[in-house]
């Protein structure tokens, strides 16, 4: 008998038909599914990019070219970068830059994982390098030196108010959104770059050590015979000095605030007896006056200069009709560009406050101001009229200020003037309907602060008649009628002769002020804040800002005589210049105040 099972489908031999499929069989089984035709779609992108590559080796090898290319370029730019916009020319990037070096040997050496976390913490380095760079271009442009990583992140919230009261809130915002995002951006390229190079380094390691090892000759032999090309060293290590002088700035700063504590606590003024301050200026009414941006450049440079001139002849001559008569000279301001609140308290306090961690510690404590110093003797009320003021200020108590007239308190009803909140001839008027013209038992000490000539100088508003002023609303039409922020801020030659015709306005709306309200008492002291900014006032500009002294009784400019300071508005090349911060104590020492010294 056969040995089979029943379960064999196999034919057997010598059994016909045994294992042959039968009609069950036939009709449970699935239809079979016929094979596809095309090879089956890859299951990722770099499975696709691999096909890619396999279909198209021109166009792939052309691509890591370009690739490899772009990011060199970016790493070498980024390591080369300057940090002022005029110093941007193609010469600056024909260097053979350290860093590169250094991070090519970096990379050779190391295994995969670590070379890979090098890359990236070498992309991220490039990106702390641009921006620093970035923002000091920015610095240098609007106030005339580098970016302080310890002191300048203060700024940044009042930019953003600068361009919000300028250009509107929109575009505020956009700029604020638009550098956070520059920065990631810049993050994201760079390590990317980096990355890109580092693969590539590892993939041709031996020409790549060949081709380091010769960058690396050429750079040393270079640096060792001081060879140079357009003007500069062929051998740069232009990055790491960056972050070197940064990282010292930031240092320095640290320290200067102990030592500035320290030297804001001593006082040559600070115990003189109420009786023993300002004795020669009794029964005065005398204005101390800031004038925002103005400047030496106003005076001297061929643009702005011979319109400002005109108008501080012309001032000079009213006055002296007026029976006013001044003197002026040059104080070195400790700002420039901006943070005007620098100057007006480094003249005030007798101290160099050039940052604003030296502000902040200054007006935290009790340090004797000018304008303190009136308020101390008993003899004047003291107030402060400040239009640029529009929220709390707690440094009113600082500076000895009986009351301030903010830009609410002053009753206007007019336009601003971009960041302006007023002009400086409504201000000076409502001063003297709401404080100086006022009867009163003391003589009055009034510090004041114009802002018509605050870039960007546009629109820029015009002298009207005093008795038309009103509230304000005249100044409608002609704020409509002035040029747009936005088409002067972003040309020099234009920023420039609008800033000399800012400055006219508010020289004329002062001296004007004195001629139609000014007394035999009556002692103005009028000075700039700082220059304005680089852009404006040039590259290489000093730091100097006009100050004047005009009074109508000949004994108050008689106690300045050894100061040697020029007759009239308009102070000489040659005329004596001064810290800003020697102000305070030559002017109490010139009106009688002796020396008592506190704290050291």
């Amino acid at each position: 008998m056969p040995v089979f099972t029943r379960f064999s489908r196999w034919p057997q031999p010598g059994i016909p038909g045994a294992g042959a499929k039968t009609e069950r069989d036939a009709r449970e089984e699935p239809e079979p599914v016929p094979a596809e035709v095309e090879t089956p779609a890859p299951r990722s992108r770099l499975a696709r990019l691999r096909t890619w590559r396999t279909r198209h080796p021109r166009a792939a090898r052309a691509l890591r070219l370009t690739t490899t290319a772009l990011a060199a370029v970016l790493v070498l730019g980024a390591l080369l970068l300057p940090n002022t916009l005029p110093a941007v020319e193609p010469d600056r990037f024909a260097r053979i830059p350290a860093e590169a070096v250094v991070g090519a040997v970096v990379m050779l050496v190391l295994p995969r994982r670590p070379r890979l976390v090098a890359a990236v913490l070498y992309g991220l380095g490039l990106t702390a390098l641009t921006t620093v760079n970035l923002l000091d271009m920015g610095f240098n442009e609007y106030l005339g030196r580098g970016f302080n990583a310890a002191l300048d992140w203060d700024l940044l919230p009042d930019a953003q108010a600068y361009v919000e009261d300028t250009l509107g809130g929109g575009a505020a915002t956009a700029a604020a959104v638009g550098a956070v995002v520059l920065v990631l951006l810049v993050a994201a390229v760079m390590v990317a770059a980096t990355i890109r190079l580092a693969d590539v380094l590892s993939r041709h390691r031996v020409r790549a050590t060949k081709g380091v090892l010769l960058a690396g000759t050429v750079w040393v032999t270079c640096a060792a015979l001081g060879l140079t090309l357009f003007g500069g060293p062929i051998a740069s290590e232009r990055g790491a000095g960056a972050l070197r002088v940064h990282a010292q700035r930031t240092v320095q700063s640290l320290q200067d605030e102990a030592a500035f504590a320290r030297e804001a606590k001593a006082d040559t003024f600070g115990n003189t007896p109420p009786g023993q301050l300002l004795p020669d200026l009794r029964g005065k009414d005398v204005i101390f006056t800031f004038i925002e941006s103005y400047g030496r450049s106003a005076i001297e440079d061929p643009i702005m200069a011979p319109g400002v001139g005109r108008t501080l002849d012309t001032s000079t001559e009213a006055l002296a009709k007026a029976g006013f008569h001044a003197r002026s000279g040059w104080l070195t301001s400790a700002t420039f560009g901006g943070s005007s609140w620098l100057g007006h308290s480094t003249t005030m306090s007798g101290l160099w406050i050039d940052n604003q961690r030296r502000y902040r510690t200054v007006t935290a404590g009790d340090h004797l101001t000018l304008t303190k110093a009136f308020r101390k003797t008993g003899a004047w009320d003291t107030v402060g009229v400040m239009p640029g003021v529009q929220k709390g200020w707690p440094e009113e108590k600082w500076y000895g200020l009986d009351k301030l007239y903010d830009a609410f308190d002053l009753g206007y009803r007019g336009p601003k003037f971009s960041w302006s909140t007023m002009p400086d001839q409504y201000a000076l008027e409502a001063f003297q309907r709401q404080v100086h013209g006022k009867k009163r038992d003391k003589p009055l000490m009034s510090f004041v602060i114009l802002t018509s000539s605050h870039q960007p100088w546009a629109p820029l508003p015009k002298m009207v008649g005093w008795d038309e002023l009103g509230d304000g609303s005249v100044f409608d039409a002609i704020q409509k009628a002035g040029n747009k922020a936005s088409d002067v801020i972003t040309d020099t030659t234009k920023s420039r002769q609008e800033y000399g015709k800012s400055i006219q306005y508010s020289i004329t709306s002062l001296t004007q002020w004195v001629e139609r309200y000014g007394t035999d008492d009556t002692v103005l002291v009028f000075l700039g804040d700082h220059q304005p900014m680089a852009r404006v006032s040039g590259n290489r500009a000093s730091r100097d800002v006009p100050v004047s002294i005009v009074a109508k009784d000949p004994k108050v400019l008689g106690k300045v005589a050894d100061w040697n300071w020029t007759e009239g508005l308009q102070p000489d090349r040659d005329a004596p210049v001064w810290k800003m911060s020697a102000f305070r104590d030559r002017f109490l020492k010139a009106y009688g105040s002796t020396l008592h010294a506190s704290g050291g």
